[in-house]
């Protein structure tokens, strides 16, 4: 190698500088400090300034122990440099000289290698120079973590209470903890704030920091919010990092208390389901809440109370009460409950009243309320009055009835109430109707009606025109009495009303004229005729007799015997029912039922009859004697009668109902005839 044959030269060289007494100048100059990050590449500059150039000058790194011994970490001759071993920096640095600068290069940075490094420059001659530089390493925390205090906070605490804890773990240096509520910093305040923090170097040599929060709390920190802020350190600046906020739960007595009907909202009225609610601004939870009813004495522990169909007793004053059971102190609140109510209608006088015809009926009702009323008074249905007086200046019979009170409370709907009032006018008797009353009938049996109103009741007798009593079925009305009587009649006649009470009677009389189906039957005496045919008709004073056979053991006669006619008819596979007609005394009678015949036109009827029977009977007569002579049809007198359709040749009666006016026609054989048949 080159050094053992230089090495004469320098040595000689060195002894010549120092014999002849100049030196070499040398100069280092380094920064304060050089800050990283943990885990990034630290970059340390020593420049140095020597006379005598590279050539001869040698640099030397070295690290100060706690102890303040130095520990030399790499060693740069001339001709030779190397990392020192078995140092914490051996398998991590490194030399870089550039000219005047040497750059010590630190690999990997950890938070121990926050140290104080020095840099040695010597030279041949005696002279050397160092500088000095501190590492600062910095670590960023992890991001603050903060906690409550799970139960609540009493502001009765004599003492500070816990509010929280915030906590940061692995930061270099050490980061700082503040405590903020509402956005202000909280200060250690003797009795009122405390700080307490704790700090726990890790085996990394990171710092990991707890702070808790203690202070007395008031109403007002139910809303706060409390957070931290951790301060910490990086290279050139400083950072902040805010934590979560939270909100603690805070106890505190009531100083209000506040009682009110939460339903029926509105006015109350007998018969509601009243409910009632009490709450405080406090929530202490060790309480008692109480609600009771002063008239009553009746309470609940709780703060709802609940009291069905209620009546004006369940008004008056409810009060709510609430004790701490910490220390028995009570705060209690009120209100005021009116039950509002309507009592039964009174009217006076009760039940009924009697007024005599033509004077003054008078009345009130009245109902007892909390609230003002409207009063109304009804009859059938009907307004009749308004106000709590009924009065009448002049009553008569119609003035007589059942009236209804009904009083009702407008501000309330279903707030009602109502009585009844009986009135009752004396006085004669009227009989509805006028006093005489016309009546015809042709039935034999008459009803007859009478009304009669008055007070007392009155009493209904029957009477006829020659005297005979009627006994007749009498009730009573509303406003009088009504009475029915039914009986047989054979001859116009009147019948008497007579209603009678204490004041006086009344009479109406009914004529009833009875309209008897009477019929002058006047058949002119005729010669009898006889055939020797199957089909015979006899004409013998006044007497009129035909038969005609039939093909079935039936038969079908007509009889005419002292004004009497009667009539039977039957046929082959065909029922028809039988009609009778009667000639008694000139008087027409048949079992069927006579129909009502109107007044105006039941002669004009009876006399159409009459004709048309002896027109009927006539033309018959005529039609036979000619067609026995043979001049009708081609057929001579001695033709058999029995050949010929007996239907078309007989003679035709038609006998019409008094109401309907129907036409039945009949034969002289005794069947009916359509009308298309004439």
């Amino acid at each position: 190698m080159a050094l053992p044959d230089t090495a004469p030269l320098l040595v000689g060289l060195l002894l010549i500088f120092h014999a002849l007494g100049a030196w070499a100048i040398v100069e280092v100059n380094m920064e304060d400090k050089v800050e990283v990050m943990a885990g990034d590449t630290a970059q340390i500059t020593c420049m140095f300034t020597t006379d005598e150039g590279l050539g001869g000058t040698t640099i030397q790194w070295f690290y100060v122990l706690p102890n303040k011994k130095r520990q030399r970490i790499y060693n740069k001759e001339p001709m030779h440099e190397a990392a020192e071993q078995n140092t914490p920096f051996t398998d991590r640095i490194s030399l870089n000289v550039t000219g005047t600068a040497a750059v010590l290069v630190i690999r990997d940075v950890g938070v121990k290698d926050n140290l104080e490094f020095i840099c040695v420059i010597k030279t041949i001659t005696p002279e050397e120079a160092e500088g000095r530089t501190k590492l600062q390493v910095f670590k960023s925390p992890t991001f603050p973590t903060i906690e409550a205090v799970e139960r609540g906070v009493s502001v009765n605490e004599e003492d500070p209470s816990k509010i929280g804890s915030c906590s940061v773990k692995n930061g270099y240096p050490k980061p700082n903890i503040t405590w903020y509520r509402n956005n202000m910093p909280l200060r250690i305040t003797p009795d009122e704030v405390d700080l307490k923090s704790s700090i726990t170097i890790e085996s990394s040599g990171l710092y990991s920091v707890q702070s808790e929060l203690r202070m007395k709390v008031k109403k007002e920190d139910k809303d706060a919010k409390f957070y931290c802020e951790v301060l910490y350190f990086v290279p050139g600046a400083t950072k902040m990092t805010e934590s979560q906020h939270i909100n603690i739960t805070v106890y505190y007595p009531p100083t209000e208390v506040n009682i009110w009907v939460e339903s029926p909202k509105g006015k109350i009225k007998e018969g509601d389901t009243l409910e009632l609610r009490c709450e405080n601004n406090g929530n202490y939870p060790s309480s008692i809440t109480t609600i009771k009813h002063q008239n009553s004495g009746s309470s609940v522990e709780n703060n709802k109370m609940v009291r069905t169909n209620v009546t004006r007793l369940d008004g008056g004053v409810y009060e709510c009460t609430f004790t701490e059971t910490d220390n028995f102190e009570e705060i209690s609140g009120s209100t005021k409950v009116l039950v509002n109510y309507l009592e039964s209608a009174v009217i006076t006088p009760k039940d009924s009243i009697t007024v005599m015809e033509e004077e003054e009926l008078k009345a009130s009702c009245n109902a007892l309320s909390s609230l003002q009323t409207d009063i109304t008074w009804f009859k059938n249905e009907k307004l009749v009055s308004k106000g709590n007086s009924l009065s009448v200046k002049s009553a008569t019979f119609e003035t007589a009835g059942m009236y209804k009170c009904v009083v009702t409370v407008p501000e309330m709907e279903g707030m009602k109430t109502s009585g009844t009032l009986q009135v009752n006018v004396k006085g004669s008797p009227q009989i509805l109707g006028p006093g005489v009353q016309e009546v015809e009938t042709y039935e034999t049996t008459v009803n007859l009606n009478c009304s009669a109103r008055g007070f007392p009741a009155p009493t209904i007798m029957w009477t006829t025109s020659d005297g005979k009593n009627l006994n007749a079925l009498q009730t009573e009305t509303e406003d009088g009495a009504q009475s029915v009587v039914t009986f047989k009649i054979t001859s116009s006649v009147k019948v008497f009303c007579n209603a009678s009470n204490d004041f006086g009677s009344k009479v109406v009389e009914f004529n009833i004229k009875a309209i008897l189906n009477t019929i002058l039957t006047t058949i002119t005496s005729m010669p009898t005729i006889s055939t020797t045919t199957r089909s015979t008709t006899t004409i013998s004073n006044d007497t009129v007799v035909h038969t005609t056979p039939t093909t079935t053991t039936t038969t079908s006669t007509n009889a005419i015997t002292d004004d009497t006619v009667i009539y039977n008819t039957s046929t082959t596979n065909t029922t028809i029912p039988s009609t009778n007609i009667t000639f008694i005394n000139d008087t027409v009678q048949t079992p069927t039922k006579s129909p009502n015949i109107k007044k105006e036109s039941k002669g004009f009827v009876i006399a159409i009859i009459i004709i048309a029977i002896l027109l009927l009977a006539i033309l018959g007569s005529v039609l036979y004697f000619l067609y026995k002579k043979g001049r009708i049809c081609g057929r001579s007198g001695k033709q058999d009668f029995s050949k010929r359709k007996s239907s078309k040749d007989n003679i035709v009666v038609e006998m019409k109902s008094d109401n309907t006016e129907e036409a039945i026609l009949l034969g002289v054989n005794g069947e009916k005839q359509q009308p298309n048949d004439q």
